[in-house]
């Protein structure tokens, strides 16, 4: 899969700079929004947006959603290059939630250097981070396409539902990290993760399957198969964070023990918390609700994650996830070559090492 990713993502990085330039000029800003009332201040919003938002994506990122409803596209015998367009909403939207979720965990670090927020303040940021859930609504607006109206409205009203879902994982998330007590289920996380991650999942399917005109049985497999892929990956990047803090973070890109020290109450500690002895449990309440951490107490956590092997269980889990997703896959009547690289997919999420 990383040779798919590498081919695409030079592609994807053009068509994304053709949304959205580097540079931001009157030009632009007149055609891709509107004249001004008065007058545009192009250097205050290359500032505001291009900067930023360019800052992020030139930091890397694999691009897989945009890859992924690319396949998907090709997968039901379509061109994907005429829907490149489309193929960068999932994407766009990502980089956004990465820029106000960082701001909301009051992360430090995103992809191995400081958090947009502190890098360019929490108000740029904030204002980057929004606008890029917006951005892709024009791209419809603008019809690339030539999507026919029913079409249209048809890609509105899925991005205005998941869009939607995706704030309620981030409440529950958000809610869960501001509590000291870890009282959540597996079930409860799982639902977080579905709507957090697995809503910009189902956008990358939805997507690709309305733009192409599939039947409504088609967009409802492909949504699954995106879902509980998402779902795996999501996990599969909390199992990431524990094993590269093991080895003192490497080249992940976020600072040691991250999660840990942002209190996240990932499936991990779920598990741990449900294996642990209740004074094992009672400390790693205190250490995830504490505002600094010692290097100490990341350790003794990540040795508490072995231990009760959670780390392993958390694995078989988005492995489980990712068979799923697969068996959403066989039934659809897909191009043979595009359906063997999406169920291949389903693997890369979960056996990944960055």
């Amino acid at each position: 899969m990383r040779e798919v990713l590498a081919e695409w993502r030079p592609v994807v990085d053009e068509t994304i700079e053709e949304l959205l330039p580097r540079t931001v000029d009157e030009g632009y800003l007149a055609e891709f929004f509107g004249p001004a009332v008065h007058e545009y201040d192009p250097a205050a919003i290359q500032v505001a947006l291009a900067d930023p938002i360019w800052e992020l994506l030139d930091r890397g990122g694999k691009r897989w959603r945009a890859v992924l409803c690319l396949l998907l596209i090709e997968g039901f015998g379509e061109d994907p290059e005429a829907y490149l367009p489309y193929a960068c909403i999932p994407e766009i939207l990502h980089n956004g939630t990465i820029v106000v979720d960082d701001v909301e965990d009051d992360a430090s670090m995103r992809r191995g250097e400081p958090a947009i927020h502190l890098e360019y303040g929490t108000d740029i940021a904030l204002n980057a981070g929004n606008a890029m859930y917006f951005l892709p609504l024009k791209i419809i607006t603008h019809d690339p396409g030539d999507l026919d109206d029913g079409t249209r409205l048809a890609a509105y009203e899925m991005l205005m539902h998941e869009l939607n879902r995706t704030h309620l994982g981030q409440g529950m998330d958000i809610t869960w990290h501001n509590d000291r007590e870890i009282d959540i289920s597996e079930a409860e996380y799982l639902e977080m993760c579905a709507c957090k991650t697995g809503c910009l999942g189902r956008i990358v399917a939805r997507l690709a399957a309305i733009v192409t005109g599939q039947p409504e049985s088609v967009e409802t497999a492909v949504a699954e198969y995106a879902q509980q892929m998402s779902i795996a990956f999501q996990i599969g990047d909390d199992i990431l964070d524990v094993e590269h803090s093991l080895d003192q973070a490497g080249d992940f890109g976020k600072a040691y023990g991250n999660d840990v020290r942002e209190g996240k109450k990932t499936l991990l500690v779920i598990h741990a918390m449900e294996q642990a002895s209740p004074e094992e449990a009672a400390r790693l309440e205190e250490i995830l609700w504490a505002d600094d951490n010692t290097d100490e107490e990341i350790e003794w956590t990540l040795d508490l994650f072995q231990s009760t092997g959670s780390i392993e269980y958390a694995r078989e889990r988005a492995e489980s996830l990712s068979e799923q997703a697969r068996e959403h896959l066989e039934g659809l009547d897909l191009e043979p070559e595009p359906k063997r690289q999406l169920a291949e997919f389903t693997r890369f999420v979960v056996e990944r090492d960055v």
